[in-house]
Parts: C-alpha cells; structure tokens; sequence
C-alpha cells in the first residue's frame, strides 16, 4: 500500500489530530526533503544525507503548546527516520521516531508525515535522524516561545543565535559503522567537530567558511546552545564574556553565570549573553571535546572547533580572533563536575516543580562496555559490546510499539531487570572478569499508568572503560535528584545527597564516570518509550532499553489509535547490532 503524500496526507494527520483534540495552539507544517547533498570540509569533498540541502537543517519554531506536521520525503539511499528529541509527544509516541522502537524506517523513495505534538516544553530542543548515525548530516534546532501569558522568565533578549555543534567525518560514517559492527571492529571517530556545520579556521580549507556571528555591542542575546555531536560531550565558551545560563532541555533554570558550559551529546542549553567589549573586535566562540576515558587513551577527537563572534562597528580587527581561555581542558574533570553539580530548576510560579515523592517503581541499573565472542567468515572473533543491567539491546524485525499495540507476540520479552543480575565493586580498579559478559536480548520494562520511578544510573569499570554515559529518556523529563561517584549508597545517598526542592528537569543527564546518577519522574505518558546513551557507538552496541507504559483508565489516559499509513517493515536497514548467536551469555 502506497504512503500518502501531500495534502491528503496532511488532512488525514490533521483530521486524526481534531478526533483526539490534542491540536490546542497553532499548527505549523514543514516539508524535510532528504537527499544526498555534496559538502567540501577539511580539503576533501562528500555526498552526504542532509534535510533540504542544508548543514544543520532547518529550525523549527513554534510557541507552547503548538502542533507542527512534518512531511519527509525520503530522497536518500536507505531507510531513515526523524527523532524529535525533547518533545513529550503526550500519547503519540507513533511520531516518536526511534527505528524499530515506535516505527520501521522510512522506506527510499517514500514519504511519511510526522504529527509533533508540544505540550509543557519551552525554550530550545532539536530534531535529529534516530536510525543507524545518519543524525551526523540530519539535525536541526527547535525553538520553543513562551505563550504570551508568561513570557521569558528573564528579560527580553534583544536578538537571538542558533549555535549548533556537530561532527564530521570525511568518509561515508554510515558504511563505515556497518563494517565495524559486522567484523568487530571499534567505531569510526570523528575527523573534527563543527558549528553550525564549519569546523572553524584553526583547520585546514577552513579559513573562508567559519561561522560568525555579528553582535551589536551593549545589547543581551539568547543564544540557544545544540550538542549534536555523535559521540562527545563539549566544553563551550566565548572569549572575554559571561555566559547566564537559563534553561536547559526546554525547562529553565536559576541563572548560572559561568565562563563556560559543558554540554552533553542530546542537551540544549539556552544562554544569555551580553556584547559589552568596549573594545570592538573579533572574538571566537570554541569548543572541544571534554574526554572522561582513562588518561592513557588519547584516541579521541582533538581539534578545537571555532566560530567567530564580532562586533559591528567602524574599527581595525586585529589579524586573529582572541580565544577564550576558560575554556577547560580536554581531561579536565573537576570543570565539568563543578558546572552540572551548578544547575537547578528554576521553580517559581509559572514554572512549578512536582518531584515524585510516593515511588512505587525502584531501579538500579548498572551501564557498563561488554565484549562478545562471534563467528565472523569461519573464525572465532571478539567485539566491543555495551550493556544496561548485563542486556545489550537487539532490534526486533518490527518495531516494539506496533508489537505491543497489536499484542504480538515473539518480538519482545517484558523481563527487563530492576537490578543488576550481580552486585559487585563496580567503581573498583578492576571489576570481576565475569562482568565482561553479556545477554543480548529485547528485554523491556512495563510501567502501570501514573507509577512514580526512581531510576539510579550506576557507572562501573567494566573493560577498563569508565567514562561519562549521556542517558536518555524519550517521552519524558525527569528530575536529577542527586549524584555523586563511587557506589550509591540506599541509605546514605539519598539522605545526604538527593535535591527535592529544585532539582533540575532534563531529557538527557550525564552519568559521571566513575559514579552514579538519580532521576525521578512519573509515568502519565502512555506509550512506548526508548532510553539510551546518546553516545551513538554505545548505542549500536546496544546500551539501550525500552519502557512500556500502560494505558490509563479512560481514553484520555490511553495511546492514541495509530495512523493508517506507518512505513512498513522492510529490514533495509544497513546497520543493526546483530543477535549473535555464539556469543557469551550469563543467564
């Protein structure tokens, strides 16, 4: 059966909207035409899958509470689908996007509208390809406004900056990944990281085509702040001025005022800035990556990316921009601790806070690097695996929300585990060799309606391989009620360490290396809902899970019936972790 295009298309999405009156503000459509596009960075050139031709793709803007329908038109090779990360989409995870969790791709050659439904989120989130690592080419921001009733919860900016950060890989990243996974091999890194798709002109044939951003001096500017980087959190900053960070994750936050941001792969930050250099000039806008691996492995994306803010004006810029010298390190832990442990929600009127305080649903889950043994062409081979609770997620061969919808069975198991199948030193030095293993299956998590969680992310030592884990909730925001490193402590932690009051609302937390993070939120979205690092080689390595939440008691409470013309599932996918079957498994 064909997919509907154009208008028809659109009219049914809008019709299935009106029945279940979730269309409250305005409604906004766009067209994303996906297709090959020819960039030139760092001296060589490529074709690479974008959205209407452009590196990052377009904004979307819409005021809370808004619905926007967008039509994809897939002109690429292969299937594909858009994530709209941030957005709750409140009992509409069929929009949702992640491949083979609430859809099958995109088919080339076919189309298929998205129905985006913004409910309580505000301020900046993003959109991104959520199938193989075609989001390196297809991202973009979105702007959230406040309604007219509240407005900004600080004063008017005088103007406003898009500033998204990405990567760039000089080969075809897709086919590359592919090989890997298949032979065993360790995922590509990055070739350098970008802003507003330019790596800045500290690198080479990279001069002419450096972003700027032109400022008039005494005015104040929002500058919404994007981490689309594949596989890195950043540290950001803009020589000789403050950055007032206010929001963050479209929730907003009390006033930070910071030299610089750490800013985690999936987060979006938005942030004050005031152009008050009396000295008129040039001045970069830098990041790089804050690595959190051990100290010996320096097999990590290095360059300092550079856009360029300058002020207008009459005056003689010096030969080179100042760079910003609070910019931290690329090892630099102590910064990176001391600027999250910093944030927190702003809770005032207009912006309540309603921390979970009955938990019904405990879980402690232990995210580790695993390896796996595998035939690979006749000979026994090892590869680099990721796992929640000992579970290194498989894709099924449909998607988990049409299986569960339909009450299919075969495709997934609900005995996803509340806690690790082993307890042990998981911040020692070195962790038993037995942890090493892992089950691969399509295990998820069923929630009742309304149940409240606490989930306690634990890092462990596993491989040698601590390191920070950007975890994410589709679906949802949750509250960071406390972190700390080491092991978590039931009883102590959660006297001494937890934030009831004001914790901050995320969509995506950084589970700190070598330590331990706690969120709480309630399950009143019902649907099927990924969670996943966003570190795109652990998550083809299968560091992911899926909650299902139940259907509530009326229809109000209760998935939405699905559209009529979902992609079908046609397993064209060219990267999927394989279930293999020889591997090392621990029941």
């Amino acid at each position: 059966m064909a997919l509907p295009s154009g208008l028809l298309g659109l009219l049914l999405l809008l019709l299935h909207g009106m029945l279940f009156g979730l269309a409250q503000g305005d409604v906004h459509f766009y067209d994303f035409v996906l297709r090959e596009t020819n960039f030139t960075r760092l001296c060589s050139s490529k074709n690479m899958l974008v959205v209407n031709e452009s590196l990052p793709g377009p904004v979307i803007r819409v005021t809370k509470g808004d619905t926007v329908f967008v039509n994809v038109h897939n002109q690429g090779d292969y299937g594909v689908t858009i994530h709209w990360h941030g957005v709750h989409q409140p009992r509409n995870p069929w929009s949702d996007g992640p491949e083979y969790i609430t859809q099958c791709p995109i088919e080339a050659g076919s189309n298929f509208t998205y129905e985006v439904i913004f409910s309580d989120e505000e301020g900046t989130l993003w959109w991104h390809a959520h199938s193989d690592w075609t989001r390196a080419g297809v991202h973009g921001a979105i702007v959230v406004m406040p309604n007219n009733d509240t407005g900004f919860p600080f004063p008017q900016p005088d103007g406003e900056e898009i500033l998204v950060l990405g990567s760039w890989y000089k080969g075809d990243v897709n086919a590359e990944v592919a090989e890997d996974l298949e032979d065993g091999s360790d995922t590509p890194r990055s070739d350098s990281y970008i802003i507003n798709g330019q790596p800045g002109d500290l690198l080479p044939c990279s001069a002419e085509n450096t972003y700027r951003w032109q400022v008039d001096y005494g005015k104040t500017y929002l500058l919404r702040l994007v981490n689309a980087a594949m596989n890195a959190e950043l540290y950001f900053a803009i020589a000789q001025h403050v950055l007032t960070v206010v929001g963050l994750d479209g929730s907003y936050l009390k006033p930070v005022v910071t030299e610089y941001v750490m800013i985690s792969p999936g987060q979006t930050m938005d942030i004050l800035v005031t152009a008050n250099q009396t000295r008129l000039g040039r001045y970069y806008m830098a990041a790089r990556q804050f690595d959190s691996v051990r100290p010996d492995d320096t097999d990590y994306d290095q360059t300092n990316v550079t856009a360029i803010l300058e002020y207008r004006g009459n005056y003689t810029p010096t030969s080179t921009p100042i760079f910003p010298s609070s910019l931290p390190t690329y090892e630099d832990i102590k910064s990176a601790i001391y600027f999250t442990d910093r944030l927190r929600s702003l809770a005032d009127q207009d912006h309540p806070v309603n921390v979970p305080k009955n938990i019904t649903t405990m879980m402690y889950i232990s995210v580790a690097m695993n390896s796996i043994t595998f035939d690979y062409e006749g000979t026994s081979r090892s590869s680099l695996s990721s796992s929640l609770n000992n579970v290194s997620w498989v894709n099924p061969t449909t998607d988990v929300l049409l299986a569960y919808y339909r009450n299919m069975s075969g495709f997934y198991t609900t005995d996803f585990p509340d806690f690790p199948p082993t307890l042990y030193n998981f911040t020692a030095d070195t962790a038993p060799d037995y942890t090493t293993d892992t089950s691969q299956g399509t295990r998820v998590k069923v929630l009742d309606y309304n149940e409240e969680v606490e989930i306690v992310f634990q890092g462990t030592t596993v491989l040698d391989a601590s390191e920070d884990h950007p975890m994410h909730l589709h679906g949802y925001t949750f509250y960071v009620v406390g972190s700390g490193a080491g092991n978590f402590d039931n009883e102590t932690d959660p006297a001494n360490s937890y934030n009831l009051v004001d914790p901050p609302k995320m969509n995506t937390v950084s589970l700190p290396k070598r330590g331990w993070v706690a969120l709480r939120f309630k399950a009143s979205n019902p649907g099927v809902w990924l969670w996943h690092c966003h570190l795109d080689r652990h998550l083809s390595w299968g560091m992911n899970t899926v909650f299902i939440v139940k259907n509530g008691n009326t229809p109000e409470t209760s998935i939405r019936e699905p559209p009529t013309y979902m992609p079908s599932c046609e397993a064209s996918s060219p990267i999927r972790l394989l279930n293999f079957d020889d591997s090392n498994e621990r029941e």
